[in-house]
């Protein structure tokens, strides 16, 4: 890896043990990169994609952030557009990429970490045969790696489409024929909206909550700043309303922000109950009719995947246990961009960039290191 540049796997050639290892390039990742940079620690982070922002770029072709452009930027860099525009997931992910280029972060991409596990007193990474050691190791990948399908999905006709929202990117990929969305969080309002202009679309969900107010520039200069100062301030695990919705807010997400169910009805949009299972290769509904679709996209979120971290320190059952991202049992081991992982903003840009800022001053103080070392750790 070049000094103080960005990289690609298979140049880890210095068996030096960092102070601190970042796994995961996103926003949370790189956040954090900038308070560790400035604090003069030997760091690295490594990020599973081939380039710098592809956890926006790979998304569908045409969503933007519901957040405004004033809200997404990291700390330094102001986000380069209009402060009441709302930013299309391309330009946000070169944002990204500059972000690290400018700032010069050791950025290594294309490593997807097989193991992470505890070592003579250090954490120690493993991938494509290469291992790093850290002191501290701040897992940002936000702990949700893997698309969340009913094991039913199988038995679906093969003559069925079926994507999940983490694979769609526009109509063309499907087939001529009705469309069924399972799950209607914001991914699934946002796409059954879009597939409904080409193709008869039907949505299977629970009513779910919606934000009192329309998503707009208006919304953006008055509204929005209310809507953020909760999200960070009032319901986070410091407060007693934050306390008592973490669990519904971890446990069915968000609200639906910009495309309400209004919104859908008035596109053509159908609602049919919730999906129950497979019967002769098609979906059936709660209430015991099949739907007979020609495409199906699960809309149905993501499982936390922390099978690649060592149970001794991911925890059992209900994952690792942590306060503000600080694991409670094992020194030295952080989270960062987990949903609600102090308040309801955690793993939006916002709450990454405060959260981040809030470990790196939990860091234990960094250790002495050798004048003649590699600046690309500093």
């Amino acid at each position: 890896m070049n000094e103080n540049t960005t990289g690609t796997a298979g140049t880890n050639s210095a068996p030096e043990v960092l102070d601190t290892l970042v796994i995961g390039g996103g926003q949370a990742g790189l956040a954090i990169g900038h308070h560790l940079s400035r604090q003069g620690r030997r760091f690295l982070i490594l990020d599973a994609n081939p380039r710098i922002g592809d956890s926006w770029r790979l998304r569908w072709d045409s969503l933007r952030l519901f957040t405004p452009a004033k809200y997404n930027g990291l700390p330094g860099v102001p986000f380069p557009a209009d402060p009441l525009s709302f930013p299309g997931k391309d330009t946000m992910a070169d944002y990204l990429e500059r972000y690290a280029d400018g700032l010069k972060l050791p950025v290594l991409t294309g490593v997807r970490v097989e193991r992470l596990w505890r070592e003579g007193g250090r954490y120690v990474a493993a991938a494509k045969g290469e291992r790093w050691e850290a002191r501290n190791v701040v897992l940002a990948t936000g702990a949700e790696r893997t698309p969340k399908v009913p094991p039913f999905a199988a038995e679906l006709k093969d003559s069925i489409v079926q994507l999940h929202s983490s694979a769609y990117k526009n109509p063309a990929q499907l087939q001529d024929g009705p469309v069924l969305v399972v799950g209607l969080g914001n991914s699934g309002a946002e796409i059954a909206k879009e597939v409904a202009r080409t193709h008869a679309t039907f949505v299977a969900a629970n009513a779910p909550k919606e934000m009192p107010f329309k998503h707009g520039r208006t919304t953006a200069r008055f509204i929005l700043p209310l809507v953020r100062f909760a999200g960070l301030h009032i319901l986070s695990l410091g407060t007693p309303v934050g306390r008592k919705i973490a669990p519904e807010f971890t446990a069915h997400g968000a609200p639906l922000i910009r495309t309400k169910r209004s919104d859908l009805a008035a596109a053509g949009v159908q609602f049919v109950p919730r999906v129950s299972g497979v019967e002769d290769g098609l979906p059936v509904l709660a209430d015991g009719a099949r739907a007979d679709v020609a495409n199906v996209i699960w809309c149905t979120g993501y499982q936390e995947d922390l099978d690649w971290v060592d149970p001794a320190l991911a925890g059992a059952g209900g994952g690792p246990r942590q306060y503000r991202g600080e694991a409670l049992d094992t020194p030295g081991l952080y989270f960062l961009g987990r949903n609600f992982q102090y308040a309801a903003a955690s793993a939006t840009v916002t709450g990454s960039v405060r959260d981040a800022r809030y470990l790196a001053g939990r860091l234990p103080e960094r250790h002495a290191v050798d004048s003649g070392r590699s600046a690309a750790f500093r």
